[in-house]
């Protein structure tokens, strides 16, 4: 899903880019970052635990792979099953995948509670509860208003957090959905400044630049570096 938003940011002018992103790119947009969110912490922890020659890691195995393909909500409903008497580490494995299968079959309100929940779990690890609160604030963007996003990142939206890019990136999009063109500059401006901005990330915020300018006709306020 970044690659296609790589392309469009190398082929499309601007004018294309605003009525493609009025059409479908709030839509594809929210899909693309539900994945980019989470995929690096979410990569380490699920090889992590899928890795264990355990029984309860061959439990899980078992759960994933008895599940029809697409059939998300097969899915959710067996992992819940196997969290409920799994080690606390494959539970939080299964939680975090049961909610991401909600999300999936556009069940945002079942996805949205269970994420809040993990990011208030007692005994999981902080990383993960940092994620599912990163998780969270991402579903919660086309419900919320940009002050309330912006309160669910605020403790990551700063310049040593290493959840800052994705913290940036959610504010910058409730700017959008808030049709607050300052605030999108502002937080594009920090993701493209930043040396450690992943790619895919920063051709997002470039293209979020991009829409701002559009919008504003301020070349200033979008520009970076």
């Amino acid at each position: 899903m970044s690659d296609i938003f790589d392309e469009v940011g190398e082929d499309l002018r601007r004018d294309r880019l605003t009525g493609l992103w009025k059409r479908y790119g709030w839509v594809l947009y929210v899909v693309a970052g539900l994945i980019v969110a989470g995929t690096a912490a979410w990569r380490g922890y699920d090889y992590w635990a899928t890795s264990r020659a355990n029984a309860a890691g061959d439990a899980y195995s078992q759960v994933l792979a008895s599940a029809k393909a697409g059939d998300h909500k097969a899915l959710a409903e067996s992992l819940a099953v196997y969290a409920s008497d799994a080690p606390k580490q494959y539970q939080v494995l299964a939680r975090f995948r049961a909610a991401s299968e909600h999300a999936a079959m556009g069940e945002t309100d079942n996805a949205l509670a269970a994420f809040e929940d993990l990011s208030k779990a007692s005994g999981v690890d902080q990383t993960f509860r940092d994620l599912a609160a990163v998780r969270a604030a991402l579903i919660a963007v086309d419900r919320e208003s940009l002050d309330q996003i912006k309160a669910r990142v605020s403790s990551y939206n700063n310049d040593i957090s290493p959840w800052r890019h994705a913290a940036r990136e959610i504010v910058a999009l409730a700017a959008v959905r808030a049709e607050d063109w300052k605030t999108v500059s502002e937080e594009t401006r920090k993701l493209t400044d930043d040396p450690a901005t992943p790619s895919g990330t920063r051709n997002r915020a470039h293209i979020l630049q991009d829409l701002a300018i559009s919008q504003t006709g301020d070349s200033d306020s979008g520009a970076a570096g």
